[in-house]
């Protein structure tokens, strides 16, 4: 069955076409009242505002093909997003809103509903966080309702990212067709998305922000109380908003692409991947089948850098000691204890919960996976530590950005002291990780595809797990278990060595946010 609005009741038939000849460019000449192209905040204190998205909220410096050929890779795969590359030199032949249409029907068509909706809220907010306006920011953010209007962008492209990160209540945008689940790239009436505008915005009382010359600015000047009118020169000196200044932090963020795939990027990307997937090769069976000795420095001339900001401890090298040290770092990809059994030059045990047996079949060094079982998990991380070294990252999942999830503290209490090992990894094209099961299994393929990928390795201070220092408890006021004690404490040493924010974030915070699940790779128990 095919979702579309509601046909127009006769009674707002005259506001129906005044709507279609806003939307589609053909405006009345209309005077507005000259003001200040940026009002006070306090004006808008407590107001309704109904705010253009293109031309208040974002600085629009990028053109619409980049985040439709988000759309296009992320939720319907790199060949859809060759189709998209191949024809938009052909669309730049139509008109504005005709291209736009045609990029809404090579990127949707066919999609399913639930999928493309999962690429708005994980992927698309951290492009659009970055042309974030900072005045257009400051302009909403006091007031008491805000109803977000675009003008451009398909509502489901932009609504995750408008209520989540910028906290506006309502959005309007363009409406795209589905017939049993699935996008059948075909807008609907634009002239209802307008008019839902209105009543939901109470446009008799709002005041309306839009650009000088938009589409809405004729609608906007003649049905708010209000309208304050940016131009093109007024925005040339606005300022894009700092990461540090963001209303939400981006924690987490799925997708593939690390850059925003503007066309001549695109191009370089597609140019560039046969010759990746070679490279990616020849890295992965450097590391699997060569020693260390070799394989890094064969990494290092294929462009792949490993930077050891601090060795290990003198002892980690004692060959007569017994059992094995516990190193505890941050968690980036599925490659990190292979850095750490790098840099040490010396085999390691890396600890799992979720890797796909896949991912455990191909690994160079030794996994061992665990059951989620308090008891259980702590007797089989302390037999693997008394045969040798164990590598864990108690966060549990991985992060891209520069934050800490919470540590768990099991692994304080299974030896007398740690080594953290602070982790950063930098990537130009792809990313290394996802929360996507089917795709998971080609993460290290991905970041090994890179151009110049890049780990930065610091061995800390060991850190003893016997004493908590004074004072250490919870924010309220509570004493903390030991154990939770030591592993806020090596949370805290990583986040110095490192500059990273510490969250109370989990693995389950971030899968029920980007896929919608809690991140359990599910396997069959053997048949004896």
């Amino acid at each position: 069955m095919v979702k579309k609005p509601y046909p127009f009741h006769k009674p707002f038939s005259p506001l129906r076409r005044l709507l279609r000849r806003t939307l589609s460019g053909r405006h009345h000449r209309h005077s507005t009242a000259k003001g200040p192209a940026v009002p006070p905040t306090e004006k808008l204190q407590g107001q309704t505002v109904i705010v253009d998205v293109e031309a208040w909220l974002l600085m629009s410096r990028l053109s619409t093909f980049p985040y439709f050929m988000l759309v296009a890779i992320e939720a319907g795969g790199f060949l859809r997003g060759l189709l998209l590359l191949l024809t938009y030199p052909l669309m730049c032949l139509f008109g504005h809103d005709m291209r736009l249409k045609a990029m809404i029907m090579v990127s949707f068509f066919g999609l399913r509903e639930k999928e493309v909706l999962r690429v708005s809220k994980a992927v698309l907010p951290k492009l659009f966080l970055e042309d974030v306006a900072v005045q257009g920011l400051e302009a909403v953010k006091k007031a008491r309702m805000v109803v977000a209007v675009s003008t451009v962008f398909p509502r489901v492209m932009v609504e995750g990212f408008l209520k989540e990160y910028l906290g506006v209540d309502t959005v309007v945008g363009r409406e795209v067709m589905v017939v049993a689940g699935r996008y059948v790239g075909v807008i609907a009436d634009d002239a209802l998305a307008a008019e839902e505008m209105m009543n939901k915005g109470k446009h008799d009382e709002g005041v309306g922000l839009v650009g000088v010359g938009g589409k809405m600015h004729h609608l906007f000047s003649r049905n708010c109380k209000e309208t304050y009118a940016v131009s093109e020169a007024d925005k040339a000196a606005w300022q894009a908003l700092p990461r540090d200044k963001y209303p939400k932090p981006l924690v987490f963020h799925d997708g593939r692409l690390a850059f925003a795939p503007t066309f001549s990027a695109a191009i370089a990307m597609y140019t560039y991947i046969p010759f990746g997937i070679f490279l990616a090769i020849v890295r992965s069976m450097a590391y699997s089948l060569l020693p260390y000795r070799i394989s890094v420095p064969i990494g290092a001339l294929t462009g792949m850098r490993s930077r050891i900001i601090a060795g290990p401890p003198a002892d980690a090298m004692d060959e007569n000691k017994a059992g094995g040290r516990l190193y505890v770092c941050n968690h980036r990809t599925l490659l990190d204890p292979i850095t750490v059994a790098a840099g040490l030059r010396k085999p390691v045990t890396a600890v799992t919960y979720s890797v796909s047996p896949v991912s455990e079949l191909m690994a160079p060094i030794r996994t061992a996976r665990l059951t989620r079982d308090r008891d259980e998990d702590r007797r089989r991380m302390a037999g693997l530590l008394a045969r040798g070294n164990l590598v864990v990252c108690p966060e549990g999942t991985t992060c891209r950005e520069p934050y800490l999830l919470r540590f768990s503290p099991l692994f304080a209490e299974l030896a007398a002291e740690v080594t953290p090992v602070a982790l950063e990894t930098r990537v130009d094209m792809f990313y290394g990780t996802s929360t996507k099961p089917a795709s998971k299994v080609l993460d290290p393929l991905y970041f090994m595809m890179n151009p110049r990928p890049e780990y930065r390795v610091e061995f800390l201070e060991p850190v003893d797990t016997t004493t908590v220092a004074d004072g250490e408890e919870d924010g309220h006021g509570r004493d903390k278990s030991h154990s939770i004690h030591v592993a806020n404490r090596v949370q805290r040493v990583l986040g110095e060595a490192l500059a990273f924010d510490l969250t109370e974030q989990t693995r389950k915070h971030k899968y029920m946010m980007l896929a919608g699940n809690e991140g359990i790779v599910k396997v069959k128990a053997n048949k004896s």
